[in-house]
Order: structure tokens, then sequence, then C-alpha cells
């Protein structure tokens, strides 16, 4: 099969177009024909070798995939060839008492598709069958690859790690990016007033027309300052944010009080200072959210096939120029989501 590895870090690392063999499935797992595969923020960071976890080389990236089922293991029992599925990018053990409750977000033998296994970014890879989800038959492969990772972890920050009621103001960072893009129309589908943030005109249009009521612009000092005033020198009620950095703090200045702020990266870095008096005064709330769980894939793409919300594709890039599509991201010039399509042979 043909496959795109990563063999030395760097920004930009170095990738080989290669043919590899064709993978054999364990006794419960699958073989997964690649039909599209999303590029997520983790991957630049696979790239650059800026993960806090050691990565064996060469590795073949890419978390977001879609696609048929080609074979599946002797015990496996549920999934037949052809099979139209979407992949939990976090893969995690079933067995330990997170996962016994639901919360596959937090497993403690959890590993990353396409980090400390081979991912997507192939014709063909091979996935335990347990974390295979149904396709919908209104879905397909490059709206499920745009969807399936960055939609799922904004749905995770919405519905699970935070509570959205009807009329709150929610604050999407990044609107042009992977999460943000879904968390505008996310909040949007809750009934919350929604703005949202962009450093270019381009990505502020984006977001808006995504539905974020608002989208203030990041490149002026006073950001947070302008989206006080938008709530009436009030605040927001929910801030989805994952950049972090000098940008978190700056988070808590657009907070309202009982607000929340939920993060998911760390783009901007990981090392933050906080003001702890406004926090406890205030009575607000930290909360941080990792990937996804069963439950989360699943809703992203039930709301998907109803056309709750839709994937904001910037590009589909055939395998062989996927060196291509990791500079277009590292650039910064994205808006929304890039595709990885295999050939269909």
């Amino acid at each position: 099969m043909k496959a795109i590895q990563l063999i030395a870090h760097g920004a930009p690392g170095k990738f080989a177009f290669a043919d590899l063999p064709d993978p054999t499935p364990a006794a419960n797992e699958v073989v997964v024909r690649v039909r599209a595969c999303g590029l997520n923020r983790l991957d630049l960071w696979l790239e650059e070798g800026g993960l806090p976890i050691t990565v064996a080389l060469p590795r073949v990236p890419g978390g977001e995939v879609s696609g048929e089922v080609l074979t599946a293991g002797r015990d496996v029992v549920e999934w037949r060839a052809g099979d139209r599925v979407a992949v939990q990018s976090n893969l995690y053990c079933g067995k330990c008492e997170y996962c016994a409750r639901g919360e596959e977000s937090t497993c403690l033998h959890g590993q990353l598709l396409g980090v400390q296994r081979d991912g997507g970014f192939a014709e063909q890879l091979v996935v335990p069958a347990s974390t295979l989800v149904r396709l919908p038959e209104k879905v397909g492969f490059v709206a499920s690859a745009a969807l399936t990772l960055a939609a799922s972890t904004a749905m995770h920050m919405l519905t699970h790690r935070a509570t959205v009621r009807p009329g709150d103001w929610v604050l999407a960072m990044g609107g042009a990016s992977g999460v943000g893009s879904a968390a505008v129309q996310i909040a949007r589908q809750l009934g919350a007033r929604v703005i949202s943030t962009g450093s270019t005109e381009a990505k502020r249009r984006f977001a808006a027309e995504l539905g974020a009521e608002f989208v203030v612009d990041t490149s002026k000092p006073d950001w947070p300052g302008e989206v006080r005033k938008l709530t009436g020198r009030r605040g927001v009620d929910l801030v989805v944010e994952h950049i972090g950095g000098d940008v978190l703090p700056q988070c808590f200045t657009c907070l309202a009080r009982g607000g929340t702020i939920v993060t998911c990266g760390a783009t901007a870095g990981r090392e933050v200072r906080l003001q702890l008096w406004p926090l406890f005064v205030k009575e607000q709330k930290l909360v941080g959210s990792y990937g996804r769980n069963r439950k989360d894939i699943l809703a992203t793409l039930e709301w998907a096939a109803q056309g709750r919300i839709k994937p904001a594709t910037y590009q589909v890039y055939p395998l062989s120029r996927t060196p291509e599509a990791f500079a277009a991201l590292r650039r910064r010039e994205v808006l929304g989501k890039v595709v990885i399509e295999p050939p269909s042979t």
C-alpha cells in the first residue's frame, strides 16, 4: 500500500511517500480502506517533535479517518467488508475504570492514532474493532474526516465538559480552526449567542458565515474589551478555548461571574499565569477537556446527517501531496479543515 511516513522531525519535517506491506489484523482488529483522513494541529506537533511523549519514527500520521472495512480479524463479528466507518482517534483499552463508565477520553491505557501507532495518511490502516463507528448514509467520507476528530472534540467540550443553556453567551475562540468552526455551529444549535474570534478579515468572515453573531479581531490588543462591550460589560458564560499560552488569561477577562472556560489545547504555549483572586471571587471555572467519548462521535455524525452541523472543508489534497497540506496548515492560511484523500483504487 501507499503511505506517507514522517521519517524525521522538523518544521518542516521530512516525509517519505512509501510502499508499505498491507496490514494484517489481529483477532480483534479490522483493516480499513482509507477513503479520507483529516489533517489536525496534532499532526503538526508530531511533525515538529513537539509532543510530550516519545514517538518512534518512521510513523504514518493521521487520526481523522473515514473509510470502508476491508478485512476483519477472526474474533470480530459486528463488522463486514464494505461497511462504511469512521474511526475514533483516541484508541482506548475498554477495560479500565474510566472506559467502564464510558469515559474513553481519560482511558488509563489510551493511545493516539497517527502518533503512537500508524494512522490514516495511507491507503489502509489497522485498528481495534471497538474504535469503529458506523457512518450514516448521509455523511460522506470527506465530510466525516473533516468532522470526526475536531467536531467531536468540540461536542465533548460543549455537551459533556460544560453546559450551554439557551440564551447563554458563548465565546468560541478561533472560528476558522477545526475545533472553533465546529464549536460555533454546535453552540448555535444549543441556543447560545455566539461570539468568535479571528486574526484576519478572511477568518472573521468565515466564522460569521458559520453562524457567529459577532466576530472580534484578535490582532487588536484589547480584543477582550470588545467581547465585554458586546455583552453589555457582563462577559460571556462559556469560553471554548484551544489555544493556550497568553490567550488563556485573556479569556478570563471575557468571562462573566460564574462563567466557565473549557480548554482542549495549547498551540500557543503550555504554561500560563493566572490571577487566582478574580477566579475564586467571581466563582469562575477552568475545565480541561481531552479528546472525546464514543457518544460524542455518535452525536457529531448524527448531527451531521441531520444537517445541524456542516464540515468546514478548506481543501482536499491527494495522498501524494500530504507535505503541501502540512505546509498550508503550518502557515495558518487554512479556513476550517484540510483533508487528505488516498487513491480510490
